[in-house]
């Protein structure tokens, strides 16, 4: 599942005057700015004109600075003051070459920045959109709630940016409001957590929008977060600086004011793929979108404050994880014959109570299909066990044309219900193989 990206940067640059401040502003001084967003995985998913380009970014509270990536050359191109610069993040690999890149006119509906700083990486070494099986081209967080009171409404996939300097906070009965502290510029707070063992435990999060999971917590951070016996080893997603990894469990409460979370999924990163966020001392976790899209949230970084208002659709969702052992992604387009008939034949014969003949004739066309590719085989999972490997392309599943689901669909597949039948066909390396294995819950 896909993680939030964390870079270590320190950045210092100089505003020249008040025509070149790097800010986000609605045109015509307009008091506010609604728009939708689509949800992909928990994420949101926003359009965003860079330089005259129509590009797909996540909205994301845990990064600070805008960050993109899978560019055209030609979109790549575009991008202006360009400098040479290297970036750190969460997972198990090193640093990155990236650019730096400065005065870039931003557009998002109604919003303008013609001065937005963002950092690039080249090439495919980090690219989120086989993970979500859309084109995702950047990362935006911290430069757009730093400008906006920014309102999310997860129950209507629908945005609304408010000038901070306009906004009026209304009497709301079913609103709770929490004071938000900020380590290098990012949201963080404070909960309660409680395990099996019956510990209430005080804990500081980053809130994370661009995180799929509901909790993470992180081992030794303090005395009482400690992995529960029942766990097991699980890909947790991608970083800037590769995959990462770490147990799966459940937590007994998770305390967010008066609302109250039971048996939700929590998850422990290994240390090596989180060195960077240890520099934090006082953080304990990341708090994520699987909660945070229960509610309707509205940000207020000006202020330092969050408020989580009503109950969102998803509120009584159920914390589901993959049973299966396996990690898709989208791994281009294949070629795919399909087969295509229509009916050839008179109509009734006005003469006699029977109908004419029809003849069905069938015709075959080739298109071109989304494909999924195995990325990941946790161990000792359900896949494993029958010889699923990474690298197999999926064909079918239980019967019907792999293509013809959403990877969202096919993640939900193998979620819902243990016990569940799963049956596939692959294709490894030419050869087409069939498997056939039951959804297994490990918690």
């Amino acid at each position: 599942m896909l993680k939030s990206i964390f870079i270590a940067l320190s950045i210092f640059f100089t505003i020249i005057n008040s025509y070149s401040q790097d800010a986000f502003k609605i045109i015509g001084g307009q008091e506010s700015y609604a728009m939708p967003f689509k949800l992909i995985n928990n994420l949101i998913v926003i359009p965003i004109k860079v330089n005259g380009s129509e590009l797909n970014f996540l909205l994301d509270t845990g990064v600070n600075n805008s960050i993109m990536f899978n560019l055209s050359i030609e979109d790549s191109l575009k991008l202006k003051n360009t400098q040479k610069v290297r970036l750190r993040g969460l997972g198990e690999g090193e640093y990155l070459d990236g650019i730096k890149s400065t005065k870039n006119r931003f557009r998002i509906g109604k919003i303008v920045n013609g001065y937005h700083m963002v950092y690039l990486i080249p090439g495919k070494e980090f690219d989120l959109s086989t993970s979500l099986g859309i084109n995702i081209n950047g990362i935006i967080g911290g430069d757009l709630f730093h400008d906006f009171i920014v309102d999310i409404n997860y129950s209507t996939n629908r945005l609304k940016f408010y000038d901070p300097n306009k906004y009026d906070y209304n009497k709301c009965k079913k609103c709770q409001t929490f004071d938000l502290d900020f380590y290098k510029s990012k949201p963080y707070i404070n909960i309660a957590v409680q395990s099996k063992d019956a510990v209430k435990t005080d804990v500081k999060l980053l809130i994370d929008s661009g995180g799929s999971d509901a909790l993470w917590l992180f081992e030794k951070s303090s005395e009482n977060i400690k992995i529960p016996e029942k766990n097991f080893i699980d890909y947790l997603g991608k970083g800037l600086s590769g995959k990462i990894y770490g147990k799966r469990s459940k937590i007994d409460k998770i305390m967010i004011g008066d609302y109250t979370f039971t048996n939700a999924n929590v998850a422990y990163p290994d240390s090596s793929s989180i060195k960077s966020v240890y520099k934090h001392k006082e953080r304990n976790g990341t708090l994520g979108s699987e909660l945070l899209k229960r509610f309707r949230i509205i940000f207020d970084y000006p202020a330092k404050k969050i408020t989580f208002k009503k109950k969102s659709k998803h509120f009584s969702s159920p914390f589901l994880y993959n049973m299966s052992g396996i990690e898709l992604a989208y791994s281009g387009t294949m070629l795919v014959r399909e087969k295509r008939n229509y009916a050839d034949g008179g109509g009734i014969n006005q003469n006699t109570t029977s109908s004419t003949a029809i003849e069905i004739v069938y015709d075959y066309v080739y298109a071109f299909k989304q494909s999924y590719q195995v990325i990941v085989v946790r161990i000792g999972s359900p896949a494993y066990k029958v010889g699923i490997l990474p690298g197999d392309i999926i064909l079918q599943i239980n019967g019907k044309p792999a293509y013809s689901f959403k990877l969202q669909e096919i993640i939900h597949m193998f979620s819902v219900k243990d016990g569940k039948q799963i049956r596939l066909l692959v294709d490894r390396d030419g050869e087409v193989l069939s498997y056939s294995f039951r959804l297994e819950k490990m918690l």
